[in-house]
């Protein structure tokens, strides 16, 4: 977001200016696994997968929208049995925590598991979220004992930066070969505590599927372990100018909305049926033509640090034909770079926020200078992709409706003016009518609001493109916690059953291929009048 962060952290120890070394501090996170064999020292305890396809069906009903496709094709009781033992209820601090040493990667990539406990023993579960029988995580694979031991603390790589690394040596190795793509979350446990560390099984191809897109850039970005994020430091200290993926999460916050939103999202789809496919923005940056062939993108949830990589990635994804879903606000705000660290690529995340004019690229390539993308010396304001521009935090309001014949809304009821109480907030977008806005664009709903006492309005849109992809932005972030009621503010039954039938209209229809060809935008930007000039300081 544009000024402070959106959830609450725990409190961190100040670190001695120019020391070496930074407090120990011990979070807890989410992680993907996926299994087969370990270490000599750990017994490997194999668990049949017995996923019938990448997406598994359940029915819901609802009215899905002329041309859609992707009806549930297994029933209920032939999906495999899950369990909810991968979350973690009451975790206990400075136990036990960890990291991976890839944040992703294909079946088959071989993936370093680093923990530090204090206790002498822990045990690894790997469970993969999908739309289960009896749960939201599948135990695809368990470790045996694993000898723990309590780790370095966290270090500077460099001070200058503020850059916190956690120099640990690897506990196991988790080789991936034959699991399913998805997201994963990696339960470490022990006596008397548990951790999470996230991790996404990447698919070989996205050709013919919705791919999912998990934000791990902002995670890092957001994520204070060690005590530095690319928005805080500790108590008379600055905040860090580039962060590390060597490192655990701090706590469950630590990982943004891995557990608001990631994973509502990723229930939602796999409910549908619709054929998926998984990556991260690091993929994205890092790997060409992984949007090849896509019929859909979604991104899930909040996701507002970007290279000029993956904005490309996405705007020619678009351009081939690809729909695309932006399931947040805030999206492609900051501009950031992603490079190499300890011989591994994309474990360094460079971001100097409001410090851009101190970062080195502003005078030797100003295009990857780590400002806002709307802002000098290379501005690309976010709109050209999402349709609007970020605008406020904290936000609080209904989302009004004024495009109730919009083929997202097929089901919902709604009418014109119609409310659908609480969607609005967290963080939200607005439309800003310029040559930057793509056209024809549909605003579907309008909301006006107070953003810390200056009147302004929240916008959703919809609009098409040449190839005929068809993009969708919700402009909240209350979008995805709103599918399982998990918000900062609790949303009425109403609310959860709207955001769940578009949701799943998207995902249907953009199954399909190209929805601009059947539904293409009804362009009703000039009914609306909205002011070009931004007078709202929080963005």
């Amino acid at each position: 977001m544009g000024r402070r962060a959106l959830h609450s952290r725990a409190s961190t120890k100040a670190i001695a200016a120019g020391a070496g070394a930074v407090p120990r501090i011990v979070p807890l996170l989410v992680s993907v696994a996926v299994a087969a064999a370990c270490a000599g020292h750990v017994a490997i305890a194999p668990m049949p997968e017995a996923d019938p396809s990448t997406s598994v069906a359940t029915p819901r009903a609802l009215t899905t929208p002329a041309g859609s496709v992707g009806s549930p094709v297994h029933a209920a009781s032939r999906r495999p049995r899950g369990s909810d033992r991968w979350r973690v209820r009451q975790p206990v601090a400075g136990v036990i925590e960890g990291y991976t040493t890839v944040a992703s990667g294909p079946p088959g990539t071989a993936v370093g598991l680093r923990v530090s406990t204090i206790r002498p023993h822990f045990r690894v579960l790997a469970f993969r979220i999908g739309a289960y029988r009896g749960g939201t995580g599948r135990l695809v694979w368990r470790s045996g004992s694993v000898r723990g031991r309590e780790q370095p603390g966290p270090t500077f790589a460099p001070y200058a930066t503020r850059t916190v690394v956690a120099p640990w040596r690897t506990s196991l190795t988790l080789p991936t070969a034959g699991w399913r793509p998805g997201f994963y979350v990696l339960r470490l446990t022990t006596s008397g505590a548990a951790a999470q560390v996230p991790y996404v099984v990447t698919s070989p191809s996205t050709a013919g599927t919705v791919a999912l897109m998990v934000p791990m850039a902002t995670w890092q970005a957001y994520n204070r372990w060690g005590g530095y994020s690319l928005y805080e430091g500790p108590a008379g200290d600055r905040h860090a100018w580039a962060v590390s993926f060597d490192r655990p999460f701090e706590g469950v916050d630590g990982m943004n909305d891995f557990r608001t939103a990631v994973v509502p999202v990723v229930l939602e789809a796999e409910h549908t049926g619709v054929p998926l496919s998984y990556a991260t923005d690091v993929e994205l940056s890092t790997t060409a033509g992984v949007l090849s062939g896509a019929r859909g993108y979604v991104q899930v949830g909040h996701s507002e640090y970007w290279t000029p990589q993956m904005r490309a990635a996405v705007l020619g994804a678009r351009d081939q034909g690809t729909n695309l879903a932006f399931l947040g606000a805030n999206t492609a705000y900051w501009r950031i770079r992603l490079s190499a660290r300890g011989g591994r690529p994309a474990r360094l995340e460079t971001g100097y926020r409001d410090a851009a004019l101190l970062d080195p690229a502003q005078r030797t390539r100003p295009a990857l200078t780590t400002a806002r993308f709307r802002d000098p010396p290379a501005a690309q304001p976010e709109s050209a992709l999402v349709g609007m521009l970020y605008e406020c935090f904290p936000v609080d309001a209904d989302y009004r409706i004024v495009s109730p014949e919009w083929w997202g809304f097929a089901g919902t009821g709604v009418d014109a003016g119609g409310v659908v109480s609480g969607l609005v907030g967290g963080e939200a977008d607005r439309v800003y009518p310029s040559r930057w806005t793509p056209r024809p664009l549909q605003i579907l709903s309008n909301t006006s609001y107070s953003c810390r006492g200056v009147r302004t309005t929240s916008q959703a849109v919809y609009y098409t493109v040449p190839s005929g992809a068809g993009v969708f932005a919700a402009g909240t972030l209350r979008w995805g916690c709103a599918l399982a009621d998990h918000c900062d503010v609790p949303l009425r039954r109403a609310t959860t059953r709207f955001v769940r039938v578009v949701t799943d209209n998207l995902l249907r229809a953009y199954a399909a291929g190209p929805v601009g060809r059947s539904h293409p935008a009804q362009d009703n930007l000039d009914r609306f009048h909205l002011p070009r000039a931004n007078s709202v300081p929080a963005s």
